[in-house]
């Protein structure tokens, strides 16, 4: 069954679907891709209980930005693309989610291109008795094409368990097809940026930027947990946007069974460095990122009061087109980062280097998801071939950053070496 709710002529659900729908939304909105954000889950559950609610006329642009994200009422849509930004990130996160074999058979919600009004999709067999039926009457007609329509119903139920069985075991080996298909997309797309870094028995190196420093820490007692006793230490702290990427990059390491190391930029050494790939996360507060990438043809740059940071093409360096802003940046939390992601062999070290860095902590964010996308790294992987399958790679991305959130990451420049 599939239920486009935009149609005036929609099917009207039944109190047991909507709690499917419901129940179905809950699953979606507790998984990863939705469970660390607070805009999108609101999002999605608003618009899907307007809709289960028959009252899709409100599902609007302008609607939706007062409603969901406290607009003003004359707020102008064309200048601030929050809701459209929100949408099609809900849209990548929802196919992601549904790309993964143990989501394949749920109920389906979707937001279609060009809506903000959800569809609900009930896996065959399920919900939907006419797909079936449909299935096998097309089955019995590709195998007798020639049967008239009176045909003796005798002979026809002695045919019904034959054809059923042809007919499961097609959609058995198209579904096997697919999920196939889909494997080897996916896996070309990471073995494609990742082989090179997971070959060898080298462990990888993460070196992510560290800031504060702390000479107390505050431990809770075990017995009161409210009551706190502070006690001298030294600690060294990081920026959660960085971790983010660290811990999505982490993860692809994990999987594939690549023993790695997380070290402070301000304690790698570059004997550290030496010992085998290291992947380098945040920019402006990595020493190491700014040093390898500064000979590159994308590199990090700022004024003299780090007002205005930037990434420079040497090729064009009077262009000034990725910039961000820093009174932008705090005073709205809404402006657009930029990021460099980069694969390349260091000439210092010999050993392989991978950069994850953005302008600002969005843009960390976005480079981190750009790695460990799919998508993502497919489309990567068509420029790499059409570039000549040259081993070295830098990107320039871009991403929207509303209300301090990330949007998707958007390839903006390339270049292969």
């Amino acid at each position: 069954m599939s239920i486009d709710s935009a149609d005036k002529s929609h099917t009207i659900l039944s109190e047991s679907e909507k709690s499917e729908v419901r129940a179905q939304l809950e699953r979606l909105l507790s998984n990863a891709h939705f469970s660390q954000s607070k805009r999108f889950p609101s999002f999605l559950r608003f618009v899907t209980e307007l809709t289960l609610a028959g009252e899709t006329e409100g599902i609007k642009e302008r609607t939706l930005g007062i409603e969901i994200f406290g607009r003003d009422a004359e707020y102008d849509t064309a200048s601030d693309p929050i809701v459209r930004v929100t949408a099609a990130e809900i849209r990548k996160r929802v196919a992601q989610y549904y790309q993964e074999p143990a989501h394949e058979d749920e109920l389906r919600i979707t937001l279609p291109s060009g809506s903000y009004v959800p569809q609900f999709h009930w896996p065959k067999g399920s919900q939907d008795g006419a797909l079936p039926a449909l299935a096998l009457l097309h089955a019995e007609h590709l195998a007798h094409p020639e049967a008239p329509s009176d045909a003796h119903p005798a002979k026809t139920r002695r045919k019904l368990p034959l054809l059923i069985a042809l007919a499961s075991i097609g959609v058995a080996l198209l579904a096997a097809g697919s999920i196939f298909v889909w494997q080897e997309r996916n896996r070309s797309a990471f073995d494609f940026f990742w082989r090179p870094v997971l070959a060898g028995n080298d462990s990888v190196l993460l070196c992510i930027a560290d800031q504060l420093q702390y000479s107390v820490i505050s431990l809770r007692d075990a017995a009161e947990p409210s009551h706190q006793i502070q006690l001298k230490d030294n600690l060294t702290a990081i920026v959660m946007d960085d971790l983010n990427a660290a811990v999505k990059v982490g993860g692809i390491l994990q999987s594939s069974g690549k023993h790695y190391t997380l070290r402070a930029e301000g304690s790698t050494n570059l004997v550290d460095l030496r010992n085998g790939p290291a992947v380098f996360i945040g920019a402006f507060d990595n020493a190491w990122t700014l040093r390898l990438t500064n000979p590159l043809r994308y590199h990090f740059a700022n004024d003299a009061d780090m007002t205005h940071l930037r990434i420079v093409d040497s090729s064009a360096p009077g262009q000034t087109r990725w910039v961000v802003d820093r009174s932008i940046q705090m005073a709205t939390n809404n402006y657009r980062d930029y990021a460099i992601v980069a694969r390349f062999t260091d000439s210092n070290t010999g050993k392989l280097a991978v950069i994850v860095a953005g302008i600002a902590r969005g843009g960390t964010v976005a480079a981190g998801e750009f790695l460990t996308d799919p998508n993502d790294l497919n489309q990567l992987m068509r420029a790499a071939r059409a570039a000549g399958d040259k081993k070295n790679m830098e990107v320039v991305l871009s991403t929207q950053i509303i209300d301090g959130e990330p949007g998707s990451p958007k390839m903006e420049a390339v270049y292969f070496w």
